[in-house]
């Protein structure tokens, strides 16, 4: 009789895949089992180790010889199919996270690329023997092309539109914005001008800019920024499994439960007592297999990551799984997290016409002002089904640094000069504003918004005040709210100004704000958290969130955010809405 009852030829295949399993897939359990039995200590591989190779050794002998129980009135069992099983799942939770692991060496990757491969830079032997005003007026003559690598600190390097920051310097020529949103997350650029700061990695918009390079290397806030991310993606322990927590005490139990149950059955066995001793130590130490433990832990994984997708949340790792359930912190950005991200007109003072707002529609058009973008989209809205051609910009077209645009339109065969800009425009070319208009200029104000005056100069009329500003999700304040409600703490981490960061706050029920912070302050504050043995999450979108992302205990960023942020957080909401975040901690503990 074969052990239970298979044929020849399935305990030939079952025999070669269950060796196959074990040499060339399960050998690093048996490799490591024998490093920690030299140290006297175990843990999970030491479990599957011994496990399957009990099951595997004894199955072999039945399969060898397979009368010798039987002769007995014993049956002679085969666990072939329980070595190959436990050895597939423990791996395959293995190999889960380490999918998580390497999407760390994305998020760095993607970090360094921020940083240009080569530089223009204002040839340093002209520099000796030429004024600076002469060379910024000729610099296609006076550039040269070099490795970001050849930098040197005191180097003048040009940056011309569109191009990316080389290296951390001072403005010495030029006025241009500078897409900073990397290191504040906010959307609007900065203003640069003569004395301004710029850093490594951030992006000039418009004008040509000559900077002197004075940090470079490891010492730009783009090199820090890196540093942080690879810090805190190292200082995560991985998810310790249930068994590598009990093995320690579990596997020398079950050794002496084997060994006292050979005894006893030695003693006390009668007939064939060594037999059934035998049999009696191979049973305790195969039922003592991990199977359940082995396979709880990634099927656990599997159905709450499905479920996760389902429900619009992308989760990498087990760990963040079962770290959700706990959170009792979370720390959100402001710009893309509690609002869209972007500038949008939110209010206008008076309503317009259809011809006045093609007037300024085709105004900001032609501005390189980085609101002009969003008062361009506001006009086309309102105008979509507007086609006639009112209005043409005739010869004059004035952009004031820092104040506005003085423009003459042509207007149905009348000359009309327009004004749009701030306050002091209007001033300087002696149109009064009226008392309707301060008190919305008042009311954008104390609602943390800018704002632009569009002007009629001939009249002296002010035909609107829009004001502008990166608008709350709809549904914000219902998150925040189902998070308290859940006895969360919850805070806001902004590199944006204390007056709109608190205004967003106000209006989305947060009462602690922490703003302006840099993004080094913000992996600070989620280890000062921490040591406080508190579970943070942390809810960003933008390049400068990814080392607090990485840092905290779950990492949640928005899908509408960078790359880079995706991919430092364990977690990813596609849909961006913050109310999802509520839904990944009951999904968490459903799993745990």
């Amino acid at each position: 009789m074969r052990s239970m009852h298979h044929t020849v030829t399935e305990l030939a295949i079952m025999w070669f895949l269950s060796s196959v399993s074990m040499i060339f897939l399960g050998r690093d359990f048996y490799i490591n089992a024998y490093k920690q039995a030299i140290h006297k200590s175990a843990n999970m591989d030491t479990l599957v180790a011994l496990s399957t190779g009990v099951a595997y050794l004894f199955s072999l002998f039945n399969t060898l010889f397979p009368t010798f129980f039987t002769d007995k009135g014993l049956e002679s069992h085969v666990y072939f199919e329980s070595v190959s099983v436990i050895i597939a799942f423990i791996l395959l939770g293995r190999t889960l996270e380490e999918r998580a692991k390497s999407s760390t060496n994305s998020a760095i990757k993607k970090l360094i690329g921020l940083t240009p491969k080569n530089a223009t830079i204002i040839d340093r032997e002209l520099l000796k023997t030429k004024e600076i005003d002469t060379i910024y007026n000729n610099l296609e003559s006076s550039a040269l092309t070099i490795t970001i690598e050849d930098i040197i600190i005191g180097d003048y390097i040009i940056a011309k539109p569109g191009e990316r920051i080389a290296v951390d310097g001072k403005v010495l020529f030029g006025t241009s914005y500078i897409d900073e949103s990397m290191l504040s997350g906010e959307s609007e650029p900065i203003k640069k001008s003569k004395g301004s700061l710029v850093y490594a990695g951030t992006i000039n918009s418009n004008g040509v800019l000559i900077y002197r390079g004075e940090k470079i290397g490891e010492e730009t806030k783009l090199a820090q920024i890196i540093k942080l991310v690879e810090l805190a993606q190292s200082s995560k322990s991985p998810s310790q499994k249930l068994a590598d927590k009990i093995a320690a005490v579990f596997v020398p139990i079950v050794l002496s439960i084997a060994i006292i149950t050979f005894i006893v059955w030695s003693i006390l066995g009668g007939e064939n007592s060594l037999t059934h001793a035998i049999l009696a130590l191979v049973t305790v130490l195969v039922i003592a297999c991990p199977c359940a433990l082995g396979l709880a832990t990634p099927t656990a994984v599997m159905v709450g990551i499905g479920i996760g997708a389902e429900k619009g949340i992308l989760i990498k790792d087990a760990q963040s799984l079962e770290n959700a359930e706990k959170i009792n912190v979370v720390a959100l950005d402001k710009t893309g997290t509690l609002t869209y991200g972007e500038p949008q007109v939110t209010d206008i003072s008076k309503k317009m016409r259809s011809d006045e707002l093609y007037t300024l529609y085709i105004i900001e058009q032609l501005s390189q002002h980085p609101i002009a973008k969003s008062i361009v989209k506001y006009c086309g809205e309102q105008i979509k089904d507007f086609n006639n051609e009112i209005c043409l910009i005739k010869e004059s077209y004035v952009n004031i640094a820092g104040k506005g645009i003085i423009c003459k339109v042509s207007k149905e065969n009348k000359d009309v000069e327009y004004l749009v800009g701030n306050k002091e425009l209007l001033l300087d070319n002696d149109i009064k504003i009226d008392k309707e208009s301060e008190e919305a200029i008042e009311k954008f104000t104390s609602r943390a918004k800018s704002f632009t005056i569009f002007a009629e100069k001939n009249s002296k009329r002010i035909v609107a005040i829009l004001a502008i500003s990166d608008k709350i999700k709809e549904n914000s304040r219902e998150a925040v709210e189902k998070l308290k409600e859940a006895g969360i703490e919850v805070v806001i981490l902004s590199g944006d100004n204390n007056k709109n960061t608190t205004f967003i706050g106000k209006e989305c029920g947060i009462e602690k704000i922490i703003a302006p912070i840099l993004p080094h302050e913000k992996e600070k504050i989620i280890r000062e958290y921490q040591k406080e043995n508190k579970v943070v999450a942390m809810i960003g979108d933008g390049i400068n969130d990814s080392a607090a992302l990485a840092r905290a205990d779950v990492g949640i960023a928005m899908g509408s955010g960078s790359d880079i942020a995706i991919e430092s957080a364990s977690m990813t909401i596609i849909s961006s809405d913050l109310r999802k975040i509520a839904t990944a901690i009951n999904l968490s503990k459903k799993s745990v």
